[in-house]
């Protein structure tokens, strides 16, 4: 992937700013490493004020496992609990430089094999990573990483100040209880701690149970399913007391759900047990307070999920929607990776969108958010006609400026047979444009009988008639947050009448 260096000059100024200066961060880093904080707290500080000083989204502080194969999270800012947990560190696949004593960038995570999980860093968002190591004597006892949602040229003055970061990290860790225990007791008390707090890896069987504890959970797993609400299964246990240093009373949430980020226990009505989980919770919370958790019997549930626009409770209408294809949360995340492609192709250019009333608004509305670019947008509208003597397609509303010379994507919500875009894209073509590419939120290639050229796609679906997110049905279901197969007995029932 080519970078822009444009794109980057503002770092290179930044650090001609004296109030950004990395020399004043260090002084900052140093003496939170050295107060009296407890040391994981002091290291999220550490972490916060890196990626505040170096202007990225994240940091995460790590240490080699007992057997210096994996490397486990100690400390973390700016990155999400899903993102946390998408699995082990391996220490020979992941940036393996950074084991030689070396700080190593990835410019961009989708196209470097030193990425281990590009998959979940899409997800995130995350483009490019900086990474130095934890030295102890001349070994390498952990790293530190910096995350960046835009790509990056990281200099030789981010890759010192990062390293020395990590020599102040490595300092407060040699000092530490914490780092004694990992690194003398490791046969024992390392590996107690390590099943309590291990992070598990994402999506792992043992967090889809083939059975639930409660019938409570199973049906409130299965409406999560339909609405296609991404969950975990009891992924994570917290600690709440100890006694000689090893925990006597922990908590394990039934669901995490990663797009609200938002832990869930569920209950029945019956008072004593609702009375010792709050006790709990209270604790929880009090150690834990970053941490969003709720405790819901099932009216609760069902409450929340018409919070965010699902479920019987909610205000969309799901009546007649057979199985959720995407969820919100899939569209916006895919949205927003098109944007970044595009923003990136396009760079130095005026940028014309063009879509056709009335499904595109939805996709348009978002995808032109997402897009760094100085644009512009029109909107065409067409009609159709069944009879032979007349044109199958008719435009009822043209551009209302010129685009000659300019360069313009013409933006779909779906793709079918790909002859109303034939005709929409060569007229578009008469009209001289510089150029002309094509973005469709949906690709439905099954039913193809014009080969269209398409430049971006969203997903590919199955050969169903879909509604949702602006896509209607008889000028219905356009205001679903999601995409859903419509039922085939009610498209069915429609021709009949």
């Amino acid at each position: 992937m080519r970078i822009n260096n444009k794109s980057i000059r503002w770092r290179e100024e930044a650090l001609d700013n004296p109030g950004n200066s990395y020399s004043q961060a260090l002084k900052q880093i140093a003496k939170t490493a050295n107060s009296a904080l407890p040391l994981r707290k002091a290291l999220n500080t550490v972490a916060k004020n890196t990626a505040k000083a170096i202007k990225a989204a994240g940091c995460s502080i790590m240490l080699l496992n007992p057997q210096k194969a994996h490397l486990d999270i100690i400390a973390a800012h700016g990155l999400s609990d899903l993102y946390l947990r998408k699995g082990a560190l391996n220490v020979h696949k992941s940036l393996p430089e950074i084991m030689q004593g070396k700080a190593v960038a990835i410019v961009d995570v989708s196209q470097d094999k030193r990425a281990q999980y590009p998959e979940a860093a899409e997800m995130e968002g995350i483009c490019s990573i900086l990474g130095a190591p934890l030295l102890q004597k001349g070994e390498v006892v952990g790293e530190i990483r910096i995350y960046s949602h835009e790509p990056k040229h990281f200099s030789q003055a981010d890759k010192d100040f990062l390293s020395t970061v990590a020599n102040i990290v490595a300092i407060a860790l040699e000092k530490s209880e914490l780092y004694r225990v990992l690194k003398a007791d490791h046969e024992e008390s390392v590996t107690k701690r390590r099943k309590l707090t291990e992070t598990p890896k994402l999506p792992s069987s043992s967090l889809r149970p083939s059975s639930f504890s409660h019938t409570s959970e199973e049906e409130f797993a299965k409406l999560l399913d339909f609405y296609r609400i991404e969950w975990l299964y009891e992924p994570r246990s917290f600690p709440l007391t100890w006694q000689d240093n090893k925990v006597t009373e922990m908590f394990t949430p039934d669901f995490y759900l990663p797009e609200l980020d938002l832990y869930i226990e569920l209950t029945t009505l019956k008072q004593s047990l609702i009375t010792q989980k709050n006790r709990k919770l209270r604790r929880l919370k009090g150690l834990y307070p970053e941490v969003n958790i709720k405790l819901l019997n099932k009216s609760d549930y069902l409450r929340l999920l018409a919070k965010y626009g699902y479920g019987p409770l909610g205000e969309t209408k799901v009546e007649g929607v057979n199985q959720v294809l995407f969820s919100h949360t899939q569209i916006q995340r895919r949205t927003r990776a098109l944007a970044k492609r595009i923003s990136y192709n396009y760079r130095g250019h005026q940028l014309v969108l063009i879509g056709i009333l009335k499904g595109v608004v939805c996709f348009m509305s978002d995808l032109m958010q997402h897009i760094s670019l100085p644009l512009t947008v029109d909107f065409m509208a067409i009609s159709y006609y069944g009879s032979n003597t007349e044109p199958a397609v008719k435009i009822t509303k043209d551009l209302d400026t010129s685009i000659a010379g300019l360069d313009v994507l013409m933006v779909e919500d779906i793709v079918d047979t790909g002859m109303t875009l034939n005709y929409v894209l060569n007229h578009l073509s008469s009209h001289s444009p510089a150029s002309l590419r094509v973005c469709t939120l949906l690709d439905k290639r099954v039913r193809r009988l014009i080969d269209v050229p398409l430049d971006y796609i969203g997903f590919e679906i199955p050969d169903e008639f879909v509604v949702g997110y602006g896509l209607d049905y008889r000028g219905e279901y356009r205001n679903l947050s999601f995409i859903g197969a419509l039922n085939p007995e009610l498209i069915e029932k429609g021709r009949r009448e």
